[in-house]
């Protein structure tokens, strides 16, 4: 998951980039910096009128850009569950600037086991959130693949468990031979890894996942040792035949053992597996990791493709602890000063810069106080940046300190800039965009903005943003969410489009309370933000008043289509009939991270297509790359006409409010040469 250099000549011991020129000494470093540029990741900044930095792609809306980040990295991983799956070989990829087809980086190192548990995350997030079934599916095959080419053989030290990476390219996963050795095991991941299966297992009731998880917390409790100030209770880095650590690039001490308790703690939680041996182990590490890391902030031995050093630092161990303490504060009596004192130690260290971007603090990933990883100012790492909003944003959700929401928000609008494949954004290093992080770390934390700060999520749209329990299944209708939790007890958090008349938990009505002291629910009549709490069911259903019917999409990246296709006649099969030579699929660019709409001839002034079965046209969004405001004018034979003006550099989502089906929709243009058109919108009748 880290940005060490891909170069194949760099020998595997280089842990970080040094960021001078060949032969120079590096030189120090401020430890945070002004970087007021004047665009991210080739997108030109948006600023409020105090100079701070706005969300993109659309700076008034923070819903639709937070949204549009994740629900675009989501849509690049489906197109390539459906065609390449380079996640499953590769660990990252550059694309061509012409054709924006993803190109497999064949030197680096495939973070296996990262990959499939912060997919986890993601996914555990992304369901409730869309509704979309599809996303298990994907998930599911993801984990199912390292489940049968990922982990180490019966009868090892370590069985049964998974490898962290694999050599880029290969079908089975048994390490990175440019570390020096292949057939090794991290510990941490193996404690990572199994918290996902467990939680897979929550989400889908399939027990191989719950048996995986069982393997991975035996084999760590096999393993444990008691540690010291110099030798962690589980090493960086084994051998997974006999459990050695001895020798480069293996390694004695990884401060990164919470993700192992988070393992025990809910296999301990279920009363599953060894608890007793669980129980033991959990509270052995826990001491350990009071006793040195905590106190002393030692924070190293994360990353897979690097050799642990004791000076080399990163702000994954010590933010995820402070996220991990926020949403169980009964684990920690010390949560508060505990995860203020990490936010803080991340924001300050002199081990790696940060920077100021219009008011956004941006952190980048490790270092050693001299050299650092991952890349200059707007172009690392918006993963990590992320995980810092997350958890300054769960902070302000405790303690309702405002410091932090405000300084989540301007992080967060920095990371928006990274959604999808821009032409001019640069990766980590030329040639590696991380599925890791850009596509499975950064969107999972990104999600956690809404669930702590529901008021951000989109206000003309009904999700479930965040439950205390697993969601097994969700749907959405007009006027109602239904959905059930894996756990009886729960407490969760919506944002509704429209008022809840009834709210029901195993068929017994909730009550409005002003507190979830007890079981019930608050709304909020303005910001329409519902937090439900039910200590014995898992069925809930909310039926109301108002809102929107949810909507299907066509993103023109599902079925993928080259760029530059000219759409004659279906697409997607029995959807829409497009007519001859009218629309062409577009690359991403202007206000889309992923390909799009476009008219064929750029100065037309009228295009339309038919529904292969009358249908709601909803709308769609449309942004104007053109000088001047562009005027679309939409109507149907059957509906009367509507017009929208879009202003230059603007992104607008456009909606109809039609209520009836339509045969076909036709478009009048005024200047719009320069219009992009994505999500189009319909509903069946």
């Amino acid at each position: 998951m880290t940005r060490a250099h891909k170069i194949a000549q760099i020998p595997a011991f280089v842990l970080f980039v040094v960021v001078t020129a060949a032969g120079q000494q590096p030189k120090p470093f401020p430890i945070t910096s002004v970087a007021d540029e004047p665009s991210i990741a080739g997108h030109p900044v948006q600023l409020d009128v105090q100079g701070k930095l706005l969300p993109w792609p659309m700076p008034d809306n923070t819903g639709y850009s937070y949204s549009s980040h994740f629900l675009t990295q989501w849509t690049i991983l489906w197109d390539q569950y459906n065609r390449q799956r380079l996640p499953y070989f590769y660990c990252c990829f550059d694309f061509d600037r012409t054709t924006f087809e993803l190109a497999p980086d064949p030197h680096w190192v495939n973070s296996t086991g990262y990959l499939r548990a912060m997919m986890q995350g993601f996914m555990e997030r992304l369901y409730p959130y869309t509704g979309d079934p599809r996303t298990l599916t994907f998930l599911q095959d993801f984990v199912d693949y390292e489940l049968e080419n990922g982990l180490t053989p019966e009868g090892y030290a370590w069985s049964q468990v998974p490898y962290a990476s694999a050599n880029p390219g290969a079908k089975r996963y048994t390490g990175w031979s440019q570390l020096g050795a292949e057939d090794f095991i991290e510990p941490h991941v193996v404690g990572e890894d199994g918290y996902g299966y467990v939680r897979l297992y929550e989400m889908t009731g399939n027990a191989k996942y719950l048996r995986a998880a069982i393997r991975c917390a035996d084999a760590l409790v096999k393993n444990f040792k008691p540690g010291d100030e110099v030798n962690s209770p589980w090493p960086v880095r084994a051998y997974a035949r006999d459990g050695k650590a001895e020798g480069s690039p293996m390694g004695p001490y990884s401060a990164n053992v919470i993700e192992p308790i988070m393992l025990f703690d809910e296999l301990m939680r279920l009363g599953q597996g060894d608890v007793a041996g669980y129980t033991r182990v959990r509270a052995g590490a826990w001491e350990w990791f009071q006793k040195y890391p905590l106190a002393h902030d030692v924070w190293v031995g994360y990353f897979e493709d690097t050799v642990a050093s004791m000076g080399n630092m990163n702000q994954v161990i010590p933010l995820e602890f402070a996220r991990y303490v926020l949403l169980h504060p009964e684990k920690d009596p010390q949560w508060r000063e505990h995860a203020r004192h990490l936010i803080e130690w991340v924001k300050t260290t002199p081990k790696w810069p940060k920077y100021i971007v219009h008011g956004a603090t941006v952190t980048t990933e490790q270092g050693n106080g001299t050299n650092f990883c991952c890349n200059l100012p707007n172009q690392c790492c918006d993963s990590h940046t992320s995980r810092l909003a997350a958890v300054e944003a769960l902070y302000f959700a405790k303690t309702r300190d405002a410091a932090y929401r405000d300084a989540a928000f301007r992080s967060y609008n920095w990371v928006t800039y990274f959604q999808g494949l821009s032409y001019s954004a640069h990766a980590p290093f030329s040639a590696q965009w991380w599925f890791t992080d850009e596509f499975a770390d950064g969107p999972r934390r990104m999600m956690d903005a809404f669930w702590a700060v529901p008021e951000w999520a989109p206000a003309d749209e009904s999700h479930l943003l965040g439950s205390t329990s697993v969601v097994t299944k969700i749907s959405y209708g007009k006027g109602s969410v239904t959905y059930s939790t894996f756990d009886p007890a729960s407490s969760d958090v919506l944002r509704l489009d429209f008022v809840p008349d009834f709210i029901t938990a195993n068929g017994k009505p909730l009550t409005r309370r002003k507190d979830l002291d007890q079981p019930g629910f608050t709304f909020d009549d303005v910001t329409h933000v519902l937090r439900i709490r039910h200590d014995d069911a898992r069925d809930v259903d909310v039926q109301g008043k108002g809102g929107n019917t949810p909507p299907q999409y066509i993103t023109f990246d599902d079925p993928h289509l080259p760029a530059g296709t000219v759409l004659n006649g279906e697409y997607p099969s029995g959807v829409i009939d497009w007519g001859t030579d009218a629309w062409r699929i577009n690359v991403p660019e202007g206000g889309f991270g992923t390909f799009n709409l476009a008219l064929t001839d750029a100065k037309a002034k009228t295009a339309e297509f038919r529904f292969y079965w009358p249908r709601i046209f909803v709308g769609v969004d449309v942004y104007n790359g053109g000088p001047s405001d562009a005027t679309v004018t939409i109507h149907s034979p059957e509906i009367r006409e509507i017009s929208f003006t879009i202003k230059p550099g603007q992104l607008q989502r456009l909606r109809t409010g039609w209520r009836d089906p339509s045969s076909s929709v036709i478009f009048e243009f005024k200047n719009g040469e320069g219009l992009r058109f994505d999500n189009l919108a319909y509903q069946h009748e």
